[in-house]
């Protein structure tokens, strides 16, 4: 029996979708979900569904029980799921679970003085209790997501280019649905117990290479601006942007600049079999039709 946290979610959901393409039986699968009702398309497929929350121990015991291989993804909540996670590992423990699978994060810097320190210290604490916790784990440090760049260029970007002060240097940023698949190929085979996996993409690339092939996909030049944090801060201040949102782009910049997601190795491209896709190929598909 495998069971997927944060079933309802982009990695959760995937992930999901994956098992059942490898043939895994949809009654060998379980998804851990807060809100039954959005859950109906995870119903329809025959997945089980288990009602559990992240702040209730018994609960999550319960929907653990008779799980061999549990799928931890991590919360959303960033407050608070320090503490929420070291729940759901303490209730695997007591349910039984045999194997936990987390995703953690790639970084480089575990210190307070990292520019996501806000992110990092409840994946930290989490990836510590697991290891601690006397079950088989496997952590999975996931690069940042291909899929979040979007977000940081903003809905304009086209139009008015890259503004992030993430300066010249590369990440190996990686395709969240490549991340899912590995996962699920953790979850359907053999010999991942007490591993970490890299699961960054094969290539680095900078902002400055993502703007070259904006340009070529845009047929028009697109630049990239790398102000300093404080003319960026600024900006979005004016904007009118919110100041966690300021926050949290403005961290993820730093990281970047600072090679937080840089790699000079992967296990991404092993566990998937084939290539990750290439940040190219993801650009390509988002914006060649705007």
């Amino acid at each position: 029996m495998i069971l997927v946290t944060g079933a309802t979610g982009h990695f959760g959901k995937a992930t999901i979708d994956f098992l059942l393409k490898k043939g895994i039986s949809a009654n060998n699968i379980s998804a851990l979900v807060r809100d039954v009702t959005k859950a109906e398309d995870l119903k329809t497929k025959g997945i089980n569904i288990k009602i559990g929350d992240y702040d209730n121990y018994a609960s999550l015991v319960e929907a653990f029980k008779g799980v061999d291989k549990l799928l931890l993804v991590s919360g959303t909540d960033v407050v608070n799921r320090g503490k929420q996670q070291i729940n759901a590992v303490n209730a695997a423990k007591e349910a039984g679970v045999k194997h936990i699978i987390y995703t953690s994060f790639e970084r480089k810097n575990d210190t307070e003085t990292s520019p996501i320190a806000f992110l990092a210290k409840s994946h930290i604490d989490t990836e510590n209790q697991i290891k601690t916790s006397g079950m088989a784990y496997t952590i999975l440090k996931n690069n940042l997501y291909l899929d979040a760049l979007p977000m940081f260029f903003g809905e304009q970007v086209l139009e008015t280019g890259i503004f992030l002060p993430a300066g010249n240097t590369q990440g190996a940023f990686a395709l969240r649905s490549d991340m899912a698949e590995a996962a699920a190929n953790i979850l359907t085979s053999q010999g991942h117990e007490n591993k970490e996996y890299s699961l960054s993409n094969s290539e680095n690339v900078s902002l400055q290479e993502i703007a070259q092939d904006l340009s070529a996909i845009a047929g028009k030049q697109i630049n990239y601006v790398s102000p300093p944090q404080e003319v960026y801060v600024d900006a979005l201040t004016k904007a009118n942007v919110p100041a966690e949102y300021i926050g949290m782009f403005s961290g993820f910049a730093e990281a970047i600049k600072q090679g937080e997601f840089s790699a000079e190795k992967t296990d991404l491209e092993n566990l998937l079999g084939r290539k990750p896709t290439t940040t190219k190929a993801f650009l390509k598909e988002v914006y060649a039709t705007k």
